[in-house]
């Protein structure tokens, strides 16, 4: 731990210690290698740039944040050698770190252990697929953090996995045997940390935008104003949104979704 000559903690280590870090775990954006879920209706190149759209929201709903409760932002990245793509996208206040393990549960765990290494009091870890996450749920993340006492934070996605994990203490046990990329994801965490005897705080659920449904939710979200939930205000995804409006005025996405639908059997 730095120290003054006096032997004092420094005052910005004390701060680091007093903050939550959120880190969201990203990809960079690679045509036929990001959003594959998404394609189509979208193509390869407009899925990689939504992603791009994604990430920024996603860093602006952290910085947001921040003024509400003690907030460092970050970015783990992969795949490896890919730092200067996140830097000519993301703004100055993020701070990036390379996070490359063999499943996703390696990552998360690589970038929690790193991150409360690096002396964060807390840390929150985010997906990349919720632009219009409520920033209130980010700050409430965090301060539920903040006390004394040993917790995690789990925000729940519709889909059976979360949004985000949060946790004070480095628990390994959450990241391993875990069906990645299931249903099942939220409600094994849930058991794993019962059996660990690790109180849990529930933030309200929200949706991943990871297949055509959730891409036409999203449509409807942030193009026409019919809010996921109406008690709680929708980050603004300005980037996201932008995008999307020049995909359906240009490029037809609307009837694209559409099709899909059709031929998909979804229900409108």
């Amino acid at each position: 731990m730095p120290k003054r000559a006096n032997g004092a903690p420094d005052s910005a280590d004390r701060h680091v210690r007093t903050t939550c870090a959120i880190a969201v775990m990203a990809k960079a954006s690679i045509a036929g290698r990001t959003k594959t879920r998404l394609v189509p209706p979208l193509t390869a190149d407009e899925a990689a740039r939504l992603n791009t759209a994604f990430l920024r929201d996603a860093a602006d709903n952290i910085l947001s944040a921040a003024a509400f409760a003690s907030i460092k932002g970050w970015v783990a990245f992969s795949p490896a050698g890919a730092e200067t793509f996140f830097r000519s996208h993301l703004p100055d206040g993020i701070s990036l770190m390379e996070t490359v393990a063999p499943t996703l549960g390696g990552c998360l765990h690589h970038a929690a252990a790193t991150l409360l290494g690096a002396g964060h009091g807390a840390v929150c870890l985010l997906n990349a697929d919720s632009p219009t996450l409520p920033v209130a749920y980010l700050a409430t993340a965090a301060t539920a953090l903040a006390g004394p006492g040993d917790r995690i934070v789990l925000g729940p996605s519709t889909d059976g996995g979360y949004y985000l994990i949060g946790m004070r203490r480095l628990h390994a046990g959450l990241f391993e045997d875990i069906a990645w990329s299931t249903g099942q994801v939220l409600s094994q965490t849930l058991a794993r940390a019962q059996a660990l005897g690790i109180a849990v705080v529930q933030l309200p659920a929200w949706y991943d935008v990871d297949d055509h449904d959730t891409l036409e939710l999203l449509v409807r979200e942030v193009l026409d104003g019919r809010p996921f939930r109406d008690v709680d205000t929708a980050a603004p995804a300005v980037w996201t949104r932008g995008y999307l409006a020049a995909l359906v005025r240009d490029f037809g996405l609307r009837e694209r979704i559409g099709a899909g639908r059709d031929e998909g059997g979804r229900a409108p």
